[in-house]
């Protein structure tokens, strides 16, 4: 599984339970962005059509169709992803510094 908010993986041995958090953000588990289902440009941001209306999309639920998400996210509030992401645009901003 991967963490909407840090970007980093987290290993998930058993069914994932409404009060886990990350354990390197502590951001919930358990979350509508933490799912596989979740798509913003779907209606309710859900392409599972029988899930309830879920209002906070950061905050932990009961919604029984839940699947960890195992996609990286494409944005990330920090974390490693961001480190690399600089990384990545040094090395590009020097393809083309004069030696």
């Amino acid at each position: 599984m991967v963490c909407h908010n840090c970007g980093r993986e987290i290993k998930v041995i058993a069914k994932v339970a409404r009060a886990d958090e990350c354990p390197h953000c502590d951001a919930d588990m358990h979350c509508c962005k933490n799912c596989r289902f979740f798509d913003p440009g779907k209606n309710n941001q859900c392409s599972e059509p029988q899930a309830d209306l879920v209002r906070d999309k950061l905050k932990a639920n009961l919604c029984e169709f839940f699947e960890p998400n195992t996609r990286v996210p494409l944005t990330t509030r920090g974390g490693a992803q961001s480190v690399q992401r600089n990384d990545v645009r040094k090395e590009f901003d020097n393809l083309f510094k004069k030696k």
